[in-house]
């Protein structure tokens, strides 16, 4: 019955996209249209205020700004810190860290941790709201081994528009296996925050939303960069890949077609290299890549084609010139990890999950009061996710996991490492091993949800407890507090 449903799922996907344009799509495209004339923006590192207790304060304040993508016009943007994006942070496993979010928006907004593990009334989800004026003041420990992170609103129905306005930064952890890569920030480590957008005649950013997917662009900024380049001045170069589109899929590599070595998934290092001219990352997926540079050479990073909706698009992404002499770089270990992979016990808790067309999951859309999962902390389950319709992807809060298979075959090597957001084409299962953090809450619950912000915005979201091993049966499905007033706060008339 399941192999039904997800059959007829395609074949209703194939008819909608028929009748909607007679079965031909153009692909969206800016190959030859570019000229490289701007040096890529490379956010600035964030210095936290340490305090006599060890604890790093970082300060992130949400604002309105006036930005200049293209050249003499300018667009009304969202920033932290300044006009568009934020800044990079980095802390290392094991360091005590606190916030001061300030909300200088027009209105309510939160600020979530995308793949960091910490306590629930920390995360940032829909539950954490800061007013406009307000000031919001998360705290937790540093509990993981090295990644690339993310941070973005995650208000419930407006995160599409906080996030494609300018909100996002990246965080880096750092441990003892990642100080074997190269690490000096902006210079041999390089963070990408890739992200398409729709231009209006005038320069302004258009928030237009006439697809399945929401607001898919045709052009594309690197560091909120438009047309960059990048001079490169050392022999090996890590990447940090982060797909902060509201929407689509890139699929990564080189004009010139070389390889590079994979490093890295969402949530940590792999535990050896993996070779690689592609890798594809969804909404809100990372990797780490090394790539090597001979002296005076010249290539793309460039996005390529490989399939329709939130993939149909091939994108010249940006120019790297190498100088005439390059620093010398250490070889790449071969291996990367000494955190052992996620492994399950033979009784783990398996969960199912259905995603369908109608943004829901498992016949449900988001409801802010209701518990849809209860998990014990500290556990480790298998995850069964099965897509029915369009193309979706799936993120956990608080969760780090390896993806076990992909319709009953193994993932390819690059894709076994620890993740927190997977793909799903449609007609496809996924099952996940997930490993969650120990911060047991029966009152704050944790988000799943789809990472395409359309999608998640429309309700493809659900809410899990971290309790006590041993108290799921005690905890109700109805959260005691009451969310509607505060529902009503992010939405007003």
């Amino acid at each position: 019955m399941k192999s039904y449903n997800r059959w007829m799922g395609l074949l209703l996907v194939l008819l909608v996209f028929g009748l909607a344009g007679c079965g031909k799509e153009e692909t969206v495209t800016n190959v030859g249209k570019l000229h490289f004339e701007n040096p890529l923006k490379i956010p600035q590192l964030l210095e936290p205020v340490t305090a006599s207790d060890g604890v790093k304060h970082f300060k992130l304040t949400m604002q309105t700004g006036k930005t200049e993508f293209l050249s003499g016009k300018t667009a009304d943007t969202w920033g932290i810190n300044g006009s568009y994006l934020g800044p990079s942070i980095r802390v290392s496993n094991g360091d005590k860290v606190a916030f001061d979010v300030v909300n200088h928006l027009p209105g309510i907004s939160t600020l979530h941790w995308h793949g960091m593990k910490l306590p629930a009334v920390m995360d940032g989800g829909p539950h954490q709201m800061i007013k406009a004026g307000d000031t919001w003041k998360p705290h937790w420990t540093i509990n993981q081994p090295a990644a690339t992170l993310w941070y973005h609103p995650h208000i419930q129905g407006k995160t599409a528009q906080h996030v494609y306005r300018g909100l996002a930064g990246m965080i880096m952890i750092e441990d003892q296996d990642s100080q074997k890569l190269p690490s000096k920030y902006g210079v041999d480590d390089i963070p990408l925050i890739v992200q398409d957008k729709l231009f209006t005649s005038d320069g302004q950013l258009s928030e237009k939303d006439d697809t399945t997917f929401g607001t898919l662009g045709n052009e594309i900024l690197i560091n909120g960069t438009y047309d960059p380049y990048l001079k490169v001045t050392a022999s090996r170069v890590r990447f940090r890949l982060l797909n902060a589109s509201n929407a689509r899929a890139y699929y990564f590599g080189f004009s010139d077609d070389r390889s590079y070595k994979l490093v890295a998934n969402d949530a940590g290092l792999l535990q050896k290299p993996v070779k690689l001219n592609r890798v594809k990352l969804s909404p809100g997926e990372r990797a780490e890549i090394v790539v090597e540079f001979k002296p005076g050479e010249e290539t793309i990073l460039h996005s390529y084609s490989s399939g329709s909706g939130i993939e149909n698009g091939e994108f010249d992404l940006l120019k790297i010139k190498t100088a005439s002499k390059l620093t010398g770089s250490a070889p790449i270990p071969e291996q990367l990890s000494s955190v052992p992979p996620i492994e399950v016990p033979k009784d783990a808790r398996v969960r199912q999950f259905k995603m369908t067309m109608e943004s829901k999951i498992n016949d449900k859309k988001m409801d802010m009061e209701r518990i849809d999962e209860v998990v014990p902390a500290g556990t480790k389950e298998i995850w069964e996710v099965d897509n029915f319709g369009w193309s979706h992807n799936f993120h956990i809060h608080d969760a780090a996991f390896r993806v076990l298979d992909v319709n009953g075959k193994k993932p390819p090597e690059y894709e076994r490492g620890r993740k927190d957001t997977v793909f799903i084409p449609n007609g496809s299962t996924v099952r996940l091993a997930v490993e969650f953090g120990d911060y047991p809450d029966p009152d704050s619950p944790y988000m799943y949800h789809c990472h395409i912000l359309k999608h998640e915005d429309d309700g493809m979201m659900g809410q899990f407890l971290l309790v006590k091993p041993g108290t799921e049966s005690q905890i109700p499905k109805k959260l005691q507090k009451d969310s509607s007033e505060s529902h009503k706060q992010a939405h007003p008339e």
